[in-house]
C-alpha cells in the first residue's frame, strides 16, 4: 500500500483529495505506459480506486457497472434492457470527463504544457493534437501584438497584453 502522490491542484481538489486520502491509502499498481503497444513498458502508479482484489478498474468494466448506470438513474441516458447491453455511444462513457476537464483547464488559458504533465501525456504535441480546436482567443493574442505593432487599435486586447 502507497500514499497518495503529490499533486497540483487547485485548493478544492486537494482538500478533497486530502480528505479522501485521510480515510484510504492507495494501492501500487503496475500499468502499461507510453509507446505503441508492442514497445510499451510498464510503471507502477498508487491508485485510490482499484477492484476488491486491489487491481486496477478496468475502464469497459467501470463504464458497463457503474458510470452508465449512474446515467440511467439520472435520467441522462436510456435504462438498458435486461440481459442487453448498454445503447449509448462512447461519447456517454467515463473518459468524457477527461476531456471535459482538459477543455475547462483550457478556457481558463492554462498552458497546454501544464495540461499535458497534468493529463500524463509524453508530451504537449499529444495535448495538442487532441485539444487545440479548444484554445480560447486562438491567434487573438497574436493579432493584437501585430496590430500594437503596426499602431493600429485591435478590435480585441487580452488581459494579459493590455498594459504591454
Amino acid at each position: 500500500m502507497g500514499s497518495w502522490p503529490a499533486f497540483s491542484a487547485p485548493a478544492s481538489t486537494a482538500a478533497s483529495a486530502s480528505n479522501a486520502a485521510s480515510s484510504r491509502t492507495c494501492v501500487e499498481v503496475e500499468l502499461p505506459w507510453g509507446g505503441p503497444e508492442p514497445e510499451r513498458g510498464k510503471r507502477t502508479f498508487p491508485l485510490a480506486l482499484t477492484t476488491t482484489y486491489g487491481n486496477a478498474l478496468r475502464a469497459n468494466i467501470f463504464n458497463d457497472e457503474v458510470w452508465k448506470p449512474t446515467l440511467a438513474v439520472a435520467g441522462v441516458i436510456p435504462m438498458r434492457e435486461e440481459g442487453q447491453r448498454w445503447k449509448a455511444s462512447r461519447k456517454d462513457g467515463f473518459h468524457v470527463l477527461r476531456h471535459t476537464f482538459a477543455s475547462v483547464i483550457l478556457e481558463a488559458g492554462e498552458s497546454v504544457v501544464t495540461l499535458a504533465r497534468w493529463l500524463g501525456h509524453s508530451s504537449p504535441t499529444i495535448t495538442l493534437d487532441h485539444y487545440a480546436h479548444l484554445m480560447p482567443e486562438a491567434g487573438g493574442k497574436g493579432r493584437a501584438a501585430v496590430d500594437a505593432l503596426l499602431g493600429v487599435v485591435p478590435e480585441y486586447v487580452p488581459d494579459d497584453i493590455a498594459s504591454v
